[in-house]
């Protein structure tokens, strides 16, 4: 039982009754009177139990985009129910407007729509459909939570896809569909053509030339068909915030867009996360949903607090198989975390593959090392120079190892690690 906000109203209506008989048996009978009334509306509001409710599915909707939940409400009853209906989801759902006034007749449905703006990766649950059915006087209501189960998976928002027209069209270029043809190391053979001036000498094939009156070249494209490995790295240091937005958040970001470009491309995309044990293995090569199903495994990927076990991680990548391949690490620059976990194992990886560590960068660290008014803004610029000289030792270190680093700003990785990819693409180095 619940009761609606005309009863204290309706109780403070007694002081005047007090006043023109000031007695406390007045008091009690105008309690009594008040408590009566609300009794006789619970007796006469409809039963809940003759209201059914139905959640339709949801679907899944990108964080930080709306959505909405809708819920069938249906009276199985013989009498009108006026309803106050509430439909409850956990608090990162963002539901708004989640509260809903009806009046059902007999055998009616209505479709009660809730908006959502859900701020979070993952599933998301309903709670449950409250419903109070309200009493002809509108005092009381009777009230039950009735079991609506649903639920909506949030995946990440793919803000980086606005990069992907300027990149495909590069890949175009490289690809051979437009005009221009390139010539690399690695590259295949695609057709052979009448030379023009501007040509490299290098592509005239000179046995076919002796067989024509002109000079002919061969014209290249870029291989197909190469495999490209993401890590995720979900350990401790994934769980930090650049500009406020989880270093992970940044890592898939910059996945999504080369996963959907190497897939445009025509190349096999594998995909590891893990920390102290892996998270999600993910074959991708030739799906036509590859992207779809990559936003899919990371909707419920969360930083662990716990360190990563790149042996576990480099033994992943190994059992994808041993062709040669592009390894992306999509993982912090922290020099502890480098030296102690990613160091042991790199040897391994560079001897097979092409690796790259793709890293998001402090700008404030850059911020706090150019100020010095104070004599605190002096120590805190001392710290943050020796942060950056550290970051840049362990850099050095990776690149003599033969490991490419990307160290770019939150919204800079994306492109970077894609233009990084075009260029080993057009370069025949994958």
């Amino acid at each position: 039982m619940a009761i609606t906000g005309r009863v204290p109203p309706l109780l403070l209506l007694g002081l005047v009754a007090v006043l023109l008989r000031p007695d406390a048996s007045t008091v009690w009978l105008w309690l009594l009177a008040v408590l009566a009334l609300v009794g006789l509306d619970v007796l006469l509001a409809p039963s809940v139990g003759t209201v059914s409710v139905e959640r339709l599915p949801v679907g899944r909707v990108r964080a930080g985009h709306e959505t909405a939940s809708t819920v069938s409400v249906e009276n199985t009853g013989r009498r009108r129910a006026s309803l106050l209906v509430r439909d409850a989801w956990q608090p990162s759902a963002g539901a708004s407007g989640n509260r809903h006034r009806v009046r059902v007749s007999p055998g009616d449905r209505v479709l009660l729509a809730t908006p959502l703006h859900p701020s979070r990766r993952g599933d998301l649950a309903a709670l449950g459909v409250t419903v109070r059915s309200l009493g002809p006087l509108g005092l009381a209501a009777r009230q039950r939570t009735l079991p609506a189960p649903g639920g909506v998976r949030v995946i990440p928002p793919f803000e980086s896809r606005k990069h992907l027209p300027s990149r495909l069209a590069r890949l175009r270029d490289l690809d051979g569909r437009s005009a221009v043809r390139v010539r690399g190391q690695g590259t295949e053979f695609d057709s052979l053509r009448e030379y023009v001036r501007g040509d490299d000498v290098r592509s005239i094939d000179w046995r076919a030339s002796a067989r024509n009156r002109t000079v002919v070249v061969r014209t290249w494209q870029p291989e197909r068909d190469r495999r490209v490995v993401i890590v995720l790295d979900t350990s401790r240091v994934s769980a930090g915030r650049v500009e406020d937005v989880p270093r992970l958040d940044s890592a898939m970001e910059a996945a999504l867009l080369l996963t959907t470009l190497a897939a445009r491309a025509g190349d096999r995309v594998d995909v590891v996360a893990g920390d102290r044990r892996v998270r999600t293995r993910l074959r991708l090569a030739g799906a036509r949903d590859a992207t779809s199903r990559l936003e899919d495994a990371m909707a419920t990927l969360h930083p662990e607090i716990a360190e990563a076990d790149w042996t576990a991680l480099a033994g992943a990548v190994q059992s994808f198989g041993r062709q040669r391949a592009l390894v992306c690490l999509l993982t912090p620059l922290e020099p502890s975390a480098v030296e102690e976990g990613l160091l042991p194992v790199l040897p391994v990886l560079v001897a097979h593959h092409r690796v790259v560590l793709a890293s998001v960068r402090d700008p404030e660290l850059e911020r706090m090392a150019g100020a010095r008014h104070g004599l605190d803004e002096v120590y805190a610029a001392a710290a943050a120079e020796q942060t950056l000289a550290r970051r840049r030792a362990t850099a050095d270190l990776l690149e003599t190892l033969g490991v490419d680093v990307i160290d770019v700003p939150s919204d800079a990785l994306p492109p970077a690690l894609a233009d990084h990819y075009l260029a080993l693409k057009a370069r025949g180095l994958l």
